[in-house]
């Protein structure tokens, strides 16, 4: 087990974009330092985050357009200006605030002001970034320009010279957009040097940034457009079988999510190389990784991609246990937690336990009314990560507001009907657990209702937009979870 995973600490959930500020959504400003200073001043020493690639229309940071590329909505044009590089002049907050600016086209207009009043120093800063991400960056900045010029659509409806990444086509391309494939890159450059700042002020502070994999990629993204023969597709790029989970308790269909599965055979000849430099980058940004959908390094539903629903599928077994010993030999025992919900089988208990894997365990899964329920406390082991909640649940106050008598019930029962207010109880009952890690989503710690939820599953509109603003951490609030992280144990120099 990675050291880091080996303490008691506590956690706190909240995505960059549910940062508040004028901008459209949360970004990399001061409001994020403000942020690390909230957690560091609560004895809170670990900041989980949701996937920080650029997303796509839908604004789901599980669905993004590269493995690899941060999303340069979360630059903060703030920092851009300190620099020198932007100027808003006057009419600046003006745009800003009608909540209708294209940052895009701001970043553009920074790169403009790098090339003419950047330093030495900065100018070859970026140059050396371009030649380190090149394995990544050039291929992605490529992939975005030509999306623009093809009206966004899918790379598999781009004319062919273009989808099949003909050589002379593709030089050529280069040659007319370089100024706008430049520009794409420095708004990588811009991303990555701003968020290593956050990473350094955090790590300064002793709060560690945790950060979520998701263990499949979009169709529609720079890595598969550019790696045709990581994934199952057929000889035009189509997808043979795409990636979802099998019907359950909670769906008669099951979930067809879309994604293109790996050619684990073809990965596995080249030593996994892919999946190396994908965590290779992800460990660049985080101090601990979350792998969303672990079951799939086991064996992962595939359903016929002519299939609607996810009904007719069948699992397909995955080299889990040598991808992450080709992981742990080229990037060390680094801080891995496996997402380990929903249907897990004794063989992926097995992979996880095997690599000595924190796995999950979710207070709102617990109280179903049978005392052998794993999501209980009182079965925990030092080695997994305890939750009121997740981004894909309610908030805690939504969902006790949704018990039945007879469950709320039992978790006052569980709970030693606890005086304080159940929302509370329940994290307090994550904190004080044997779990080395408890992490709290924001809007438990605000008690907020099911109206700042995250997230829905299985819905497609209105989701991954909820923000909060300061005033409503009050002192109060803010002095709870700090007494509750100090009482269990779990505040960190």
């Amino acid at each position: 087990m990675n050291n880091v995973l080996n303490q008691r600490r506590a956690g706190v959930l909240l995505h960059i974009t549910s940062l508040p500020g004028h901008d459209r959504q949360g970004d990399l400003g001061q409001n994020a330092y403000y942020f690390v200073d909230f957690l560091q001043n609560c004895g809170v020493s670990v900041w989980q985050t949701l996937p920080l690639g650029m997303p796509h229309g839908d604004g789901s940071p599980y669905q993004c357009l590269s493995a690899h590329a941060g999303n340069p909505e979360l630059i903060s044009l703030d920092q851009l200006v300190q620099s020198g590089w932007l100027n808003f002049s006057d009419q600046g907050p003006v745009v800003r605030e009608s909540r209708e600016f294209d940052k895009s086209a701001l970043v553009a207009q920074a790169y403009y002001g790098f090339l003419d009043r950047a330093s030495k120093r900065d100018q070859e800063d970026f140059k050396q970034f371009c030649e380190a991400k090149a394995f990544w960056l050039d291929d992605f900045a490529l992939f975005i320009v030509l999306r623009n010029e093809f009206d966004c659509k899918s790379w598999n409806h781009w004319p062919e010279r273009y989808k099949e990444r003909d050589p002379k086509a593709l030089k050529e391309m280069e040659r007319r957009l370089k100024r706008e494939i430049d520009c794409i890159k420095f708004e990588q450059y811009v991303f990555y040097k701003q968020w290593m700042g956050l990473k350094r002020y955090a790590n300064e502070k002793g709060v560690l940034l945790f950060g979520d994999v998701p263990i499949f990629v979009s169709y529609d993204s720079a890595d598969v457009w550019a790696n045709r023969a990581v994934f199952k597709l057929d000889e035009s790029g189509e997808m043979r079988v795409v990636a979802g989970v099998p019907p359950d308790y909670f769906s008669a269909n099951g979930q067809r999510w879309g994604n293109p599965h790996y050619d684990w055979n073809v990965l596995r000849q080249n030593g996994f190389h892919w999946w190396l430099k994908r965590m290779e980058t992800q460990m660049e940004l985080f101090d601990i990784l979350r792998i969303d959908h672990f079951r799939g390094f086991e064996a992962a539903w595939e359903i016929p991609a002519h299939e609607e629903t996810a009904i007719n599928g069948a699992w397909a077994k995955a080299p889990g246990k040598e991808l992450l010993q080709a992981i742990n030999d080229e990037l060390g025992a680094i801080a891995l937690i496996a997402e380990d919900l929903g249907v897990i089988t004794h063989e992926v208990e097995a992979l996880r336990d095997e690599f000595e894997l924190p796995g999950m365990k979710i207070l709102h899964f617990a109280f179903g009314g049978n005392t052998d329920n794993p999501y209980l406390p009182s079965h925990y082991t030092k080695n997994c990560v305890v939750y009121t909640g997740t981004h894909d649940n309610d908030t805690t106050i939504g969902w006790v507001h949704k018990l039945s008598h007879q469950q709320k019930h039992f978790v006052y029962d569980y709970l030693g009907f606890p005086s304080i207010p159940l929302h509370w109880a329940l994290m307090q009952a994550a904190l004080s657990s044997v779990a080395n890690l408890a992490v709290i989503p924001m809007q438990d710690i605000l008690e907020l209702d099911a109206e700042h939820r995250m997230n829905t599953p299985g819905t497609t509109s209105g989701n991954w937009n909820w923000r909060f603003q300061w005033c409503q951490l009050t002192d109060e609030r803010a002095g709870k979870l700090a007494h509750l992280v100090a009482l269990y144990d779990r505040k960190r120099a």
